[in-house]
Order: structure tokens, then C-alpha cells, then sequence
């Protein structure tokens, strides 16, 4: 039990605090993103491999992009359509759009080669210098 109403106000801020951060970090985001898949980044002598763990994407909905100093990897992930109404039981899976941007090891860079398998979206990067 608090002693004082200072004592008071820092513990209700205290305990608002978190929601704050959230709400403020939601409002700020970027709208279009909705979630960052993982990904794994993999460093050779010719350049980078990357692995991005996208289940259940479609390759024609990714988006790759490569810039000076980052690259980004963005697109959606679907509900299955299914012939009739279903009753939701559990949902883990992250649907809707995704995005992700990584900054990149200094050099270089371009993408030589694009894979979709086993549900992740495989990148090879090549380095230029």
C-alpha cells in the first residue's frame, strides 16, 4: 500500500507505463506491416544465404527488395479458403501482411538466386566487391 499520493501516482504510472509503450509503439508503426517473419542470415565467401521462414506463403506474394546498406522481404500471408464457415478452434500462425528489413554487412550486394521450398523463402545474395 502506498505511503504518500506521490507514492500513489508513481505506482498507477508505474503500472500504465507498459501499456503506454505499446499503444504509442502500434500508433507509430508502420500500418502495413503486421508481422516480421524470422529469418536467418548466413555469411560465405561469396556473398550471403538468406532463410526466411514464410509457412503457407505463396511465392507470388513476396516481395524482395535490395538497396544500398539493407534489404527488405515483404508480402502476405493468407487465410486458407476453405467451402464453407469454420469454427475457430486455435490460430498461432501469423496471417495478413509482413514485412522485414535487414541491414546488410557492409559491401555490395545482388540477389543471384531466389528459391521457395519447404516453406522458407531462400536468398542468395552475391557480393559485388
Amino acid at each position: 500500500m502506498p505511503r504518500s499520493i506521490a507514492d500513489a501516482m508513481w505506482v498507477q504510472m508505474m503500472t500504465t507505463m507498459p501499456r503506454a509503450n505499446s499503444l504509442t509503439g502500434r500508433a507509430f508503426s508502420s500500418a502495413v506491416v503486421g508481422w516480421e517473419p524470422p529469418m536467418d542470415v548466413l555469411e560465405t565467401e561469396a556473398g550471403l544465404l538468406v532463410i526466411v521462414a514464410l509457412p503457407g506463403v505463396r511465392q507470388e506474394d513476396i516481395e524482395v527488395v535490395i538497396a544500398t546498406g539493407a534489404f527488405s522481404v515483404r508480402g502476405t500471408r493468407r487465410w486458407p479458403r476453405m467451402g464453407r464457415p469454420a469454427l475457430v478452434h486455435q490460430v498461432e500462425l501469423p496471417h495478413g501482411q509482413f514485412g522485414r528489413l535487414l541491414p546488410l554487412p557492409p559491401g555490395s550486394y545482388r540477389l543471384i538466386a531466389r528459391d521457395h521450398a519447404d516453406g522458407c523463402l531462400y536468398l542468395t545474395l552475391q557480393r559485388l566487391d
